[in-house]
């Protein structure tokens, strides 16, 4: 083989290579949370859907909040709010996929599906003060 006939085999390689690569390589999402005074939602959402997001709030109390598209949005409400950290969970499913190794015959011959989504899971908190979502570093005493 010539060297200039390699050199083109090489580069062609290459390029074909990185392509395949950028194909099935996919960022992980990084959601960041964001709020106004009665509402927490999530920005940077791409590449995630079903999600479910849990929160809870002081005194116990548990909402769970299913978006199958988009980010999911709490909000608070009604006459009683109470003050405190609310934490929450965040569980969606990505766009990217693994192979299912022990699958299972579920009854649906054909149409059964060999992969699945990676799912993707999250957490945190945020702070009401006097019946309103607060950024934490400004709560201050008096």
């Amino acid at each position: 083989m010539n060297n200039t006939f390699s050199s083109a085999l090489l580069a062609a390689s290459l390029i074909a290579g990185s392509f395949i690569g950028s194909a099935h390589a996919t960022e992980t999402p990084k959601p960041v949370q964001q709020h106004n005074s009665n509402a927490v939602w999530f920005e940077n959402w791409v590449g995630l859907t079903n999600t479910s997001m849990t929160v809870s709030q002081p005194g116990g109390e548990i909402t769970t909040i299913f978006a199958k598209s988009g980010t999911p949005v709490f909000q608070l409400s009604g006459n009683e709010i109470k003050d405190g950290v609310y934490s929450y969970e965040l569980k969606a499913a990505t766009a990217e996929t693994q192979k299912i190794i022990n699958s299972i015959d579920n009854g649906r011959g054909d149409a059964a599906r060999n992969e699945t989504a990676i799912p993707f899971y999250t957490s945190g908190s945020f702070v009401v003060s006097r019946g309103v979502i607060v950024t934490q570093k400004d709560i201050q005493e008096e």
